[in-house]
Formats: structure tokens, sequence, C-alpha cells
């Protein structure tokens, strides 16, 4: 019912003032899945190695993510990737979560983020792997879970000094993390899906894990 209709029926002016209250805060939804998306779509450490004159999709590991940057361009910059790629999943999710949007939106939002790190616009949507902004998803949505999760990475970090495979630990933990605190169903489904893209942008590092060709994360000294 469009507002001309609408004040063409005076009788149902509740129902027009619950129709237009719905349909804005549809766009409101939407504008929110859109601004997810384009945030996660800014490839931070694409930028800071453009800056350092590397261009990281062209070395090392060819992400852009913060691991390859430290390795590349150095500590620093790989802070700040790792900081501001996190930032990229918190932020929409907790805009959404203070507008009041539903799980389901918020659940959206956070997956929209995440795949515009994975398949940025910016880049010609070839983007890195996701696993800082899916933390900064999970950081907003479920912080308890992402503790254990944090826990889980670093006990593997430090066992086996490889980021990739204590990364798809973690992603494949997520799901159940979020179970055992009683997250609701749809943020459940949600990091499923996510952890489950994170392994599948790993594959090229599962091969090299099978290989015994992984190698074990080291910071460039600059």
């Amino acid at each position: 019912m469009d507002t001309t209709t609408c004040a063409a029926t005076a009788p149902d002016e509740q129902g027009c003032a619950f129709s237009e209250g719905s349909n804005s805060h549809l766009v409101m939804e939407i504008l929110i899945i859109g601004f997810a998306y384009l945030l996660g779509s800014v490839p931070t450490g694409y930028i800071l190695g453009s800056r350092a004159g590397i261009d990281v999709r062209k070395a090392g590991s060819g992400n852009i993510g913060a691991t390859n940057v430290a390795r590349l361009v150095g500590k620093r910059q790989g802070i700040l990737t790792l900081i501001a790629d996190v930032a990229k999943g918190f932020i929409p999710v907790f805009v959404a979560s203070r507008l009041g949007l539903s799980s389901d939106w918020i659940a959206l939002t956070g997956v929209a983020a995440f795949l515009g790190h994975l398949y940025p616009v910016f880049l010609k949507f070839r983007g890195g792997k996701g696993v800082s902004t899916a933390l900064g998803v999970f950081l907003g949505v479920a912080p308890w879970a992402t503790l254990v999760l944090a826990v889980i990475f670093a006990v593997a970090v430090l066992s086996s000094r490889m980021i990739s495979l204590s990364a798809m630990i973690a992603a494949a933990a997520a799901p159940v993390a979020l179970w055992v605190f009683s997250y609701s169903p749809v943020l459940i489904w949600m990091s499923a899906f996510i952890g489950l893209l994170i392994i599948w942008r790993h594959r090229a590092n599962i091969k090299r894990l099978l290989a015994g060709t992984e190698p074990k994360f080291v910071a460039s000294s600059r």
C-alpha cells in the first residue's frame, strides 16, 4: 500500500503506518548489508603493502591478509592489517545490533562483511581468506565463544607455528563453540558457513600441509 492509497483510506491509517514502518525498516536492513559488504571489501593489506612498494598479491602466499603482510612488509603493517580486518567484521554487526536488527539480519550482515573480504569489489573480487574478518564478526555476535576460539587458535599456533592450520582448526570449532554457549541457531549456521568457506579458501595450504611443505610463520624484520 503506497502513500496515496493510505491517504485515501483513512479507516486503515494504522495499517498504513505499519506498512510504511516495515518498508523503511527493510530499506535500513538492506543498506546495512550493503555497508557491511563495502567495508569488508576495503583491502587493508593490499593498501599497506602498496605503500611499502610491495604487491602482496604477487609475493609470498599471494594473500592480502595479515600473515602475508607481516611476512613481506613487516610486523607493524601486519598488526595494522589484523586490526583493520577484524574491525571490518566487527563494526557492521555491532551497528546492526545497536539498530535493533533481528538475529537473521545480524547474521546476514556478518556474512556480507566476510564475503566482502573474500570477494572485494575494489580488487576485482579477488580477496583474502577471511580469518581476521571472521574473528571480528564472531567477536560482535558471540564474544564468549570467540574467546574460546581465540584460545584454541593460540594453542594451535604455539604447538605448530602454522597460522593456516591453526586458522582452520579454529574455523572448524566455531559452530561447536557457539552451540555450547547456546547462541541462536541462525548464528550457529552463520558460523558453520563462514568456517567452511575459510577452510575452502585454505585448500592450497591443505595441499602443502599434506605434502609437508607448508611454511611456519616468521614475520619480516622490517
